[in-house]
């Protein structure tokens, strides 16, 4: 074998480890990314029905319902303008409270009602998520139009 067959076999070799690298990074990469939906999002049906994604908006006024067992609570979280309602079973953050800001981590059933495996509260007035703030003020601009 010439020294010019061997290049050609070690470039050829290279191109394809890094090409299956390459991939498997990606494949990896697009299993565990997530989306963020707001309420009308997930009810015009732009959300996924197959797959976790993460609900935004504000928990509505009066809508927080806890089970008998202490875990278990239901709440609705809106965009000011749809709400979509919310289960979920484990201990919500301490800053978790009707009328403040939530992103809930979870996939839609087959009833179409968001049953989240995770909970996060709005940690502080000031950040939002850009997606987030502009659906709010988007369903409030809506809401005073009517």
């Amino acid at each position: 074998m010439t020294r010019r067959q061997q290049r050609l076999i070690l470039v050829v070799t290279t191109l394809i480890a890094l090409a299956l690298a390459t991939w498997l990074i990606l494949s990896a990469f697009r299993k565990n990314l997530v989306f963020f939906y707001t309420p009308t999002q997930v009810l015009a049906g732009e959300a996924p029905h197959n797959r976790s994604f993460r609900l935004g908006g504000m928990v509505e006024a009066n809508s927080l319902t806890r089970a008998e067992d202490g875990i278990t609570v239901s709440f609705i979280v809106t965009d000011m303008a749809r709400g979509v309602p919310v289960h979920y079973r484990g201990i919500l953050p301490d800053l978790f409270k009707e009328g403040k800001g939530v992103v809930a981590q979870g996939r839609l059933d087959a009833d179409h009602r968001f049953v989240a495996e995770e909970v996060l509260a709005k940690h502080d007035e000031n950040y939002m998520p850009p997606d987030a703030a502009y659906a709010l003020k988007k369903g409030l601009a809506a809401k005073v139009d009517k």
